[in-house]
């Protein structure tokens, strides 16, 4: 008579080795198949962030661009008011109010958009806004590193310093 049980047993026995076998298999494919899907996110994250890159820089050059047009547009009338002027046949006195008014549109267009003048002359020297060309001895009366001459005019653009005003400036 067949012993059932051990048949059993031994089908059992016989079958673990086997699903063991199987067991790392199905895990470095699992692995496999995780690692496969890591990749592919990285790769997607990777390029998202490329094009990210390639629309922010895109729209920089477009404000860049549209801040250009804008200034140009504002220089426009300062550009006709010049273009009449030398048209005209007038005298040179009639010539130097034409100019005159021609720099009060640029300042004025300029002062609309944030620049001011530095103040040089009788401030104390601030190598902030000022860069010392030339210095001169003070006499006893005036203050040490006072500006005594301004050779150049600085600009400040809102609280930026687009140019040093370039000043002469008194040393004891």
């Amino acid at each position: 008579m067949v012993d059932l049980k051990s048949t059993k047993e031994e089908k059992s026995h016989q079958e673990k080795p086997a699903k063991e076998a199987q067991k790392p298999a199905e895990k470095a494919a699992k692995e496999l198949d995780k690692s496969k899907e890591l990749l592919e996110t990285c790769q997607r994250i990777q390029a998202d962030f490329d094009n990210y890159k390639k629309r922010i820089a895109k729209e920089f050059e477009e404000r860049r661009q549209q801040a250009k047009a804008e200034l140009i547009a504002e220089l426009l009338p300062i550009l006709d008011s010049f273009e009449l002027a030398l048209k005209s046949h007038s005298t040179p006195e009639e010539f130097r109010k034409g100019v005159e008014l021609i720099y009060s549109q640029l300042i004025e267009m300029m002062r609309r958009e944030g620049l001011a003048p530095i103040q040089a002359v009788g401030q104390k020297f601030d190598p902030y806004r000022h860069e010392a060309l030339l210095t001169e001895a003070a006499q006893k009366d005036e203050d040490d590193e006072k500006v005594a001459e301004e050779l150049q005019k600085g600009y400040i653009l809102k609280d930026k310093v687009l140019r040093y005003a370039k000043v002469k400036v008194l040393r004891k």
